[in-house]
Parts: C-alpha cells; sequence; structure tokens
C-alpha cells in the first residue's frame, strides 16, 4: 500500500485499501477557521438546533480565528464575535482566537499534526500537513459538522502518483518553483482527486519550510492529499511540539503508482505564474517589461523563516523600488518574534518592506487590497481573477526570492539578474 492507503486503512479498521474503494475512516483532528459558525446555517437548513452538537473529542477539535485579522468591518467583528460565543456554548477546549497566527501554521507550531495520521479541516490548504507524514485534506462545513458530531467521514480511496525530484536545485531556484513548473508543464488537473507523494533527492535535501510551501499546494494540482515521508527533519520537529504518541507511514517498496513524474531539479529555473491561473506559468526571464505596483510575501504557503531570510538575502543593502509597495507578513507571531531577534525585520524595515500581522490577509483580499489595473506579483497559493481586490488587477505567482528581486527592479525579473 501507499502511505495514504495505510493511513485510511488504518482509520476505517481495515487490513488494506485499495484505491477507488470507499471507506468511513475515524477522524484523528479537525480543524475549522471563523467559518465555524457557518455551522449554525448549515444545521438549521437540516432542521438541527446547532446547540445540540457534541464534539465527538474536545481533545481533537480545534478552531482557529485567522482570515480576516484584526477585523476591518463591521460585519467581520460580528462574524468573529459569533465564532467566539458558538465555541464556549460547545466548549471547544483549544480555541485560538486572532493572536497566534495563520491556523494551518499554528496547528503544526503546537504539535496537533502528527505523522501517519488523518486530519480534515474547513479550509483547501489543509494539505499542508502533507509535509508532517499526515493524510489531510480540506471538506466543506456539512461534512464538518457531521464530523464534529460523529468524528467519521467517509472517503473514496484515491489513487497516488509519485513525483521524483531528483539533482540539487539550483540557487535562487526554490520549492514554490517546482510547484508552478508542475502546474505549468503537467496542468493544474494533473492529481485531480489523487494522491501526491513528494519524492526524491532534491525533496529530501529541503527544509521543512520549502515542504509545507509543496504541501500547501499539493491541493493547486488537484490532489486529495499531498504527502512526504516523515524523515528526522520531520521527527524532530513533531517531537519539539507534542509528546503524544506518533506512528510514521512508509510506502510498500513493491507499491504501484497510478502515475510516476521524474523531475531534474538541477535544470529548473525561476517560474512565475501569470494571471489568473496558477497553470499559466512561463519561466521567469521571459516575463518582459511587466511593471509591479505591489508585492506579497505572506499566507499559509509563505510567511515562514526560510522564506524571510531569502528575502533578506535578495534585499539587504538594497531598497525597494519607490513605486512598489512591499508587504512581508510572518505566518505566526512564533515566527514574527523569530524573525525579530534574528533582525531579519529589521533588515527587511531599513528596505522599505511593511510588515504585517499574521493572517490570511494579504492573500485573501482583506490587506494590501489591489485597485483597478494594478499589478502585484505575490509569494502566496493562488492568483484568481479578483482575489486580492479589483477584478481588473493581476497577480502573478512566484517564489519569495523572485517576489523580492521584483520589489527591488520595480518590474518582473528573475532574480539571478538581481544576486
Amino acid at each position: 500500500m501507499t502511505m495514504i492507503e495505510k493511513i485510511l486503512a488504518r482509520a476505517s479498521g481495515l487490513r488494506k485499501t485499495s484505491p477507488n474503494e470507499y471507506v468511513t475512516a475515524k477522524i484523528d483532528v479537525a480543524m475549522m477557521p471563523e467559518m465555524f459558525q457557518l455551522l449554525r446555517t448549515v444545521l438549521s437548513k437540516g432542521g438541527i438546533q446547532a446547540e445540540a452538537l457534541k464534539i465527538w473529542d474536545r481533545e481533537r477539535f480545534f478552531v482557529i480565528i485567522d482570515h480576516r485579522v484584526p477585523p476591518f468591518a463591521v460585519p467581520n467583528a460580528e462574524t468573529q464575535k459569533s465564532c467566539r460565543e458558538f465555541a464556549k456554548k460547545l466548549k471547544v477546549k483549544y480555541f485560538y482566537d486572532v493572536f497566534p497566527g495563520i491556523g494551518h501554521q499554528i496547528m503544526m507550531e503546537k504539535g496537533h499534526v502528527r505523522p501517519g495520521e488523518l486530519i480534515v479541516g474547513a479550509d483547501s490548504h489543509t494539505t499542508t500537513y502533507g509535509a508532517l507524514n499526515a493524510a489531510a485534506t480540506g471538506i466543506g462545513t456539512s461534512e464538518m459538522a457531521y464530523v464534529i458530531q460523529t468524528g467519521e467521514l467517509w472517503f473514496r480511496v484515491p489513487e497516488t502518483i509519485k513525483f521524483e525530484i531528483s539533482g540539487k536545485l539550483p540557487d535562487l531556484v526554490h520549492s514554490k518553483d517546482i510547484i508552478l513548473f508542475i502546474a505549468g508543464k503537467y496542468t493544474t488537473e494533473v492529481a485531480q482527486y489523487k494522491a501526491i507523494e513528494w519524492t526524491g533527492s532534491a525533496v529530501d535535501e529541503m527544509k521543512l519550510d520549502s515542504r509545507f510551501t509543496m504541501g500547501n499546494m499539493s491541493v493547486e494540482l488537484g490532489a486529495k492529499f499531498g504527502i512526504f515521508r516523515a524523515d528526522q527533519k520531520v521527527i524532530n520537529y513533531v517531537r519539539a511540539r507534542t509528546d503524544k504518541p506518533f506512528e510514521p507511514v512508509e510506502s510498500d517498496p513493491d507499491v504501484v503508482y497510478a502515475e510516476t513524474y521524474i523531475i531534474d531539479g538541477a535544470n529548473l529555473e525561476p517560474q512565475v505564474a501569470l494571471p489568473h491561473t496558477v497553470g499559466n506559468v512561463v519561466k521567469a526571464r521571459e516575463v518582459k517589461d511587466v511593471k509591479i505596483d505591489q508585492a506579497v510575501i505572506a499566507s499559509c504557503c509563505h510567511g515562514r523563516i526560510e522564506d524571510l531570510e531569502i528575502a533578506v538575502r535578495m534585499i539587504k543593502g538594497k531598497k525597494v523600488h519607490p513605486e512598489v509597495r512591499f508587504y512581508v507578513a510572518p505566518a505566526s507571531w512564533e515566527i514574527y518574534k523569530e524573525a525579530s531577534e534574528k533582525g531579519i525585520l529589521s533588515n527587511l524595515i531599513e528596505s522599505g518592506v511593511m510588515i504585517g500581522n499574521p493572517s490570511c490577509g494579504f492573500c485573501t483580499g482583506f490587506q494590501g487590497v489591489l485597485a483597478a489595473g494594478e499589478k502585484c506579483i505575490a509569494a502566496v497559493p493562488r492568483n484568481f481573477k479578483g482575489r486580492m481586490g479589483s477584478n481588473d488587477a493581476e497577480i502573478y505567482l512566484a517564489s519569495p526570492a523572485t517576489v523580492t528581486a521584483s520589489a527591488i527592479k520595480g518590474k518582473i525579473v528573475d532574480p539571478r539578474e538581481v544576486m
């Protein structure tokens, strides 16, 4: 069996599972952002009083307010107020209010994600946790209501495809470039309702921050799950954050994959996704004369220490272009504090970067909103039309290195031009 098949088999009480089988699996961990209060609407439509909902296991359920932090309008504040009240009524044990940071980062930082576990979240980028050897996927609000009450959910066991990234990545080529290259070459449906196993020497050499980016964007390739093996980096990270037991999984050596893709990482170059889809990808050096108004490094996809260190390496001793607004937001206050202690934030500020608070806002159009006709290059997971403001704005996706280089030059450039 593959890693995902093993996790689903264990969670379903089965000896073995196979692709396209239907199983009912016990959920190890469930997470909801502030849309938690939408459960009231879902339940009322089914003729159920929300207050009648019973959390199946308070040790396994988490609520995190992160999308509109701080709230910028009365409706946002009312939503968060409702979320807090509902969490109290249901006696949610693990309720993280606006302070800690972005939900996916907090779940990993606080030790709530462990190898070999089945995790669901009411947010599509829950696939991030696959970097820690978990089977993690996003679900809808109605599904989450069922999980909260029963602790179970049905799944169709997905086929598994393997991406083997071999060789050593060139300088200034990062995991984001791998994802964008795949999206451009194989389309954003290459893994539609499939599980991705990320393997290869280039993956083995990556820091966990880089793997988090790839797990996060697995869903942008259509994947139900995106998973990595639990090497010593993973084990050390998790053990430093929890004393709960866990059992990592490995795919069997004789497993047969639906497809295997081998990519020579040594030949990759910096990539850019053009508007308005993740799969509209070209090499960064092929983008000519695209002036930008804004640059962003943030979100559950980026905003980690490695991303901020890359930005500092690019910009130290230089300045942000005078016609560019460059926003950087650490993904959590733990990261914010570490970046401050290391002098990362002061270096960025000295170069003209604006530091934002940890939240989803810069990615989802609640902070740093784009006006009509403006162009933004961003290290975030998506560049859909209207996602960061006006429908007439344009969003380009790239790695933190390419974003920073472009912020310096005032136009989209290959980061190798700046270094």
